[in-house]
């Protein structure tokens, strides 16, 4: 699959936005998407850093102490996509900065995502 393009569905209603290898960080479950992300913990301010690999990376200011760094997280990843905090679960890496998280009915792309098979 190196070298592969595919389409992605743009942010906004804007020009489409071509990326190698989108689908190997997120991928869609039915109305659910998925994401490999990477995480920085204690950054300056939470953001979307940008695709590396088989991961996005993901910068958030909480620290990886008691579940913060996952809360911080979630609450991220729901406000950028327009969803609940509910709506976005953690389904793999609780405890590693390398996550798997699921979006459920996301409403706003704020990255490039694999486009939704219909």
């Amino acid at each position: 699959m190196a070298g592969r393009q595919s389409v992605l569905k743009p942010p906004s209603s804007a020009t489409p936005v071509i990326a190698l290898d989108a689908g190997t960080w997120s991928r869609w479950d039915g109305d659910a998407l998925e994401l490999t992300l990477r995480v920085k913990p204690r950054a300056p301010k939470d953001a979307f850093i940008g695709a590396e690999g088989t991961h996005y990376r993901v910068a958030i200011k909480a620290p990886p102490v008691e579940g913060k760094g996952n809360t911080a997280l979630r609450k991220f990843i729901a406000d950028a996509f327009g969803v609940a905090p509910s709506k976005v679960s953690v389904i793999g890496g609780e405890h590693s900065r390398y996550k798997r998280l699921r979006i459920q009915a996301p409403r706003t792309f704020p990255i490039p995502v694999e486009p939704r098979s219909q």
